[in-house]
């Protein structure tokens, strides 16, 4: 078994400091450049409503960051949506531009912990959800596009409104010359879409505003880990074996784990290696106990830099953890 390091003073980003980011910082998407690191971290500033923005940090070492700007650089409201929510930034850099996967829930709701399992959401109350006939709780994924790190603009929506679609994730190259980009619809299950629980989907486009019908990648195979459903987790890092991707599993208890799989360089809708057991799973207190979901690691953003491999990941929907494990190693599992 490989040793996954964590950082001995995790967790390493805490909410607090500006009043959008009071209530838990998570899930936080990262990207490397010019010896910096710099983090799109997903901030509630309260529980009533559970509204989330994108806040950016950033740090030379990749452990010790700070807040670049006291206002988020993401947010629903930039999309016309003043009381949603953005979230689990993924970002990458094609082509001399900053390309942000996220996630879009339009309408305000209140959040309220179990303490065990997934919380209780409240959108009933707010009219929005009626108004519009929307499904409650439904989320839309989208990129949004960057020049300078902090001004985002909306680029296009990467998945249909009527349906749940998250845990996008772009592929930071082109695939023969095409755009990737991964996806988990709720909806597509059944005898239909050869799987009884969602799964790992991907799509392409040509321009990055129009995508394909997706393909299956990968379903649920360890029941005891993965049983209710699977995703995307970072972005898929390139290796000469194939991409590597991190994904998360959840059990029928609502533990959030962590599995890896290889992806064909040229064909990633091809599963060519696979860990059958998770590689981590909630062990510290800060990843059994915090304020929105217990029992959570969420890794969304691994960072390759001189041969090791940065994982940084949510804590229980709280704040932000950081671990270490060489590539090496990790791509040893495949052997």
């Amino acid at each position: 078994m490989i040793e996954i390091k964590r950082y001995e003073q995790n967790p390493i980003v805490t909410p607090g400091v500006y009043s959008w980011r009071k209530a838990a910082v998570f899930n936080p998407g990262v990207i490397y450049e010019n010896g910096k690191f710099y983090m799109y971290e997903r901030a509630a500033g309260s529980l009533k409503p559970f509204q989330t923005s994108i806040g950016l940090l950033e740090s030379e070492d990749g452990v010790n960051f700070r807040p670049v700007s006291d206002k988020p650089v993401f947010t629903a409201d930039m999309l016309g949506y003043p009381m949603g929510s953005v979230e689990d930034a993924r970002v990458v850099r094609i082509d001399e531009k900053l390309y942000m996967c996220y996630a879009l829930q339009p309408y305000a709701f209140d959040c309220w912990p179990t303490g065990y399992t997934l919380p209780d959401y409240y959108p009933e109350h707010y009219q929005e959800w009626k108004e519009t006939k929307t499904e409650p709780m439904i989320t839309r994924s989208g990129i949004a596009v960057s020049d300078d790190y902090i001004n985002f603009k909306q680029l296009t929506y990467t998945t249909p409104s009527e349906i749940d679609d998250r845990d996008n994730a772009l592929f930071p190259r082109k695939i023969n010359g095409k755009y990737a980009i991964l996806r988990r619809p709720m909806q597509y299950v059944g005898e239909k879409y050869h799987t009884q629980i969602p799964g790992i989907w991907l799509s392409y486009s040509n321009d990055l505003l129009t995508w394909s019908d997706p393909k299956l990648v990968a379903v649920a195979e360890n029941v005891e880990w993965e049983g209710t459903k699977i995703g995307a987790a970072a972005v898929p890092v390139w290796t000469e074996k194939g991409w590597l991707l991190f994904y998360h599993g959840v059990d029928k208890q609502s533990v959030y784990r962590v599995g890896i799989m290889l992806l064909d360089l040229d064909d990633p809708t091809k599963v060519i290696g696979r860990v059958k057991n998770y590689i981590m799973e909630p062990e510290e207190y800060y990843e059994k106990y915090g304020l929105v979901i217990p029992n959570t690691i969420f890794p969304t953003a691994v960072i390759e830099k001189e041969g090791m491999l940065y994982i940084y990941y949510g804590c229980c929907d709280t704040c932000i953890g950081l671990a270490f494990v060489s590539l090496k190693e990790i791509l040893g599992l495949f052997d």
